[in-house]
């Protein structure tokens, strides 16, 4: 396992730098940085533009102003400068993260087990009024935008604190301002900002995975090797964990590292509108203000993100199958 392990370790580098190409020249191309001073009425002083144009290494072509960006976050964790000279992208990023990171792994956990429950109950007990009904709710949370779906818990949570006449439902903010003292309160106000948010963008994701592993699960159940397990006479748990459960997560192992990708973007609008301080609020404003470095270090870091979860579901299917890693 250790041997599977450390191929795919190994084959993920080369694709993250192929990643921070593509995401660098993204953000070269994205916009000018220098569209605010030129724009400006009265026009900025030439000698004001060509400063600025040196800083943000605006005067080199793409390639070396690539390598030099990748040199640098490599050796020194710097990931370029900001067309607000006061601001160290680095350390704008660092919080910011852990406060998205935070959301989508806690929205994912919830989302899977909330899926793989469901979607085994439901294959179980196929064309029942419980499959029936989860199946309609899964349709429904899957038909919901984001964005109206998480104005909708909003509004609903103001409604709540309106008819009880105090804030029971923490509606705006990833923390309170100033934070409450002490560990335990500091840890149960983050964890009550979170629950309107979380709820927003498990249920997106647990809609469709719901679906895939009911459909992987009837395929499971129905195949030769289940048959002759049951035969044999194995016990019922035995036969739905160790043989069918096992085989049936490796599709939902695919589609989780796959869905990745639309949980960030998810994940700015949810930020977006419950107006918290991540990752999505620093990536809207970097594209307001043209900051190119900026828009970049966010894909750059998203596509970190991506790569790792893909990463993570390589080393799954070698545990859920131990012949993939054999192979």
């Amino acid at each position: 396992m250790l041997a599977f392990a450390l191929r795919r370790v190994l084959v993920s580098i080369p694709v993250l730098l192929v990643a921070s190409f593509i995401v660098f020249a993204l953000g070269a191309a994205s916009a000018n940085p220098l569209a605010p001073l030129l724009e400006k009425n009265p026009p900025a002083p030439p000698n004001v533009i060509a400063a600025e144009t040196v800083r943000l290494h605006l005067d080199q072509p793409l390639i070396p102003r690539y390598f030099s960006w990748l040199g640098g976050l490599i050796l020194h964790g710097d990931f370029g400068p900001s067309v607000t000279s006061t601001m160290d992208i680095g350390a704008e990023l660092g919080p910011r993260f852990l406060v998205t990171i935070r959301l989508i792994a806690l929205a994912m956990v919830i989302a899977l087990v909330l899926a793989i429950v469901v979607g085994v109950l439901t294959a179980v007990k196929q064309y029942s009024k419980t499959d029936y009904i989860a199946t309609f709710l899964g349709f429904l949370f899957l038909a919901m935008p984001s964005f109206w779906l998480a104005i909708l818990l909003k509004q609903g949570g103001i409604a709540v604190n309106g008819a009880v006449g105090y804030p029971a439902i923490y509606t705006i903010g990833s923390a309170s301002v100033p934070p409450p003292t002490g560990f335990g309160a500091n840890l149960a106000d983050i964890l009550g900002h979170m629950i309107l948010p979380t709820i927003a963008l498990a249920l997106i994701s647990y809609a469709s995975w719901s679906r895939f592993t009911r459909a992987s699960m009837l395929e499971v159940l129905n195949s030769d090797y289940v048959r002759l397990a049951r035969s044999k006479g194995l016990s019922r748990r035995t036969v739905m964990v160790k043989h069918a459960l096992r085989t049936a997560l490796i599709p939902l192992t695919t589609v989780t590292a796959l869905d990745i990708a639309s949980i960030i973007g998810g994940a700015v609008v949810t930020e977006f509108v419950f107006q918290w301080k991540g990752l999505g609020d620093f990536f809207l404003n970097a594209v307001r203000s043209n900051d190119t470095y900026a828009t970049s270090s966010w894909l750059l870091v998203s596509a970190v993100v991506v790569i790792a979860f893909n990463l993570i579901a390589d080393l799954l299917y070698g545990v859920l199958d131990p012949r993939i890693r054999h192979a």
